[in-house]
């Protein structure tokens, strides 16, 4: 009796299981390039335009010490051109022992002749999503109802998201229309890391954090 040749089926099964996991793994890969891909451009775009309008006060958020200084300094020029009477300084972050984020905004405003009455300090928030909720509570105690928010153009985009979320109507306005454009690879690199920010945001609010 000869003996019988072992089929290939399994073989032939494996390596189609292979080519299709390959192909899954692929697609996978170019959908979420492309997903990145839209995010940033929506974040570019979005922070590209000025959309101040008169409101109850400026919200400036903070941004280390020199994105600090460049969006004070825009909130000074939209506080003399009337858009609102108040400036709201945010950001409890200092680096290397300096002041923090809102008091150099304050240091900034006052020395644009932003009268120190018209000025108030949130000391506490270390992060986007903390400035809109220490903000949000800010503003129900004065009593004010919608603000122009100020911040470099890349984070317009995540900050009105956040803002929206604590129910306060906000005018993003970008830093970079009175300091002017950042440099490209700065531009990159912060664009890169708003996205992952937000991603990152996302998974916390689905944990309910």
């Amino acid at each position: 009796m000869g003996i019988r040749p072992q089929s290939n089926r399994p073989s032939r099964a494996r390596h189609w299981l292979r080519r299709w996991a390959a192909r899954g793994a692929a697609l996978g890969v170019a959908a979420l390039v492309i997903v990145l891909g839209a995010l940033a451009v929506t974040i570019v775009r979005y922070g590209a335009t000025d959309r101040a309008r008169p409101a109850d006060v400026i919200i400036v958020l903070g941004g280390g010490d020199e994105g600090t200084t460049r969006r004070a300094e825009h909130a000074a020029a939209l506080y003399h051109a009337g858009y609102a009477p108040h400036v709201l300084c945010t950001g409890g972050y200092s680096a290397g022992g300096a002041e923090i984020e809102a008091e150099r905004c304050a240091q900034v405003v006052r020395a644009a002749n932003v009268p120190a009455d018209a000025i108030t300090l949130e000391r506490n928030s270390r992060s986007t999503a903390e400035n809109a909720r220490a903000t949000a509570a800010i503003m129900a105690a004065h009593g004010w109802r919608d603000a122009v928010l100020v911040s470099d153009d890349f984070r317009l985009w995540r900050a009105r998201w956040l803002f929206d979320r604590q129910g306060v109507r906000v005018y993003p306005s970008p830093a970079q229309h009175t300091s002017g454009p950042l440099a490209p690879t700065e531009q990159v690199y912060a664009v890169l890391r708003e996205i992952a920010a937000w991603g990152w945001g996302e998974v916390r609010a689905q944990l309910g954090r």
